[in-house]
């Protein structure tokens, strides 16, 4: 069986702000999101990854780049980047902007998986770009142990991408920064072999 480790980025300094980034920001980890990827790598260092995925933001690769350093191949693949939210991106966290991304995730639970934001993405444009990897994945069966770090919206539409579950399930992920989703996949067919583990950042002490 293909083992895959899905990871979600370290946190940025946006994270603890509570601001949405979304793909058009590409913001660093900050001293949290560091230390969430060290204590990642000394986890899972000796796992013998095969190949490292990440997306085309700084913010994942900075949260795998001790793997990347000790000369694993890795691939940048925009399909995994984080959903664009539009005019939002970077903006305070408001009460208006609150409520209107409130309004937004009901509009997707509610199975309007095209509502999106001015000059943002909606969840069926991050599911199909989402195809790519998905592919990269199920056709190339040297790669038998992943590593792939990616964004936690565009994480959850993965998983249901992966699972063949519907997008109003999206809401079943959680994703806090460096969750791990471990994923199976064998005769065409991908299964979760660990769900939201966090046991890396037991008894993390930031600062």
């Amino acid at each position: 069986m293909k083992q895959i480790y899905i990871i979600r980025h370290g946190e940025t300094e946006l994270n603890r702000q509570g601001i949405v980034q979304g793909r058009g920001i590409n913001s660093d980890l900050n001293d949290t999101g560091r230390a969430q990827a060290e204590a990642f790598y000394q986890k899972y260092k000796d796992v013998g990854f095969d190949k490292i995925y990440t997306s085309d933001l700084k913010r994942t690769w900075q949260t795998v780049q001790k793997f990347i350093d000790s000369g694993l191949p890795w691939e940048k693949v925009s399909g995994l980047d984080e959903l664009a939210w539009g005019v939002w991106e970077g903006k305070p966290n408001t009460e208006e902007s609150r409520e209107a991304f409130r309004q937004m995730l009901e509009a997707w639970q509610n199975g309007d998986y095209r509502a999106h934001f001015e000059g943002g993405e909606s969840v069926q444009d991050v599911y199909d770009r989402l195809k790519e990897p998905m592919n990269l994945l199920a056709n190339r069966p040297e790669e038998e142990t992943v590593l792939l770090c990616m964004h936690g919206r565009a994480m959850r539409v993965f998983l249901c991408l992966l699972l063949g579950m519907p997008l109003k399930q999206m809401t079943e992920f959680p994703h806090q920064n460096t969750v791990l989703y471990k994923m199976g996949f064998e005769n065409g067919e991908f299964s979760v072999l660990e769900f939201n583990s966090a046991i890396h950042l037991d008894g993390l002490i930031i600062g």
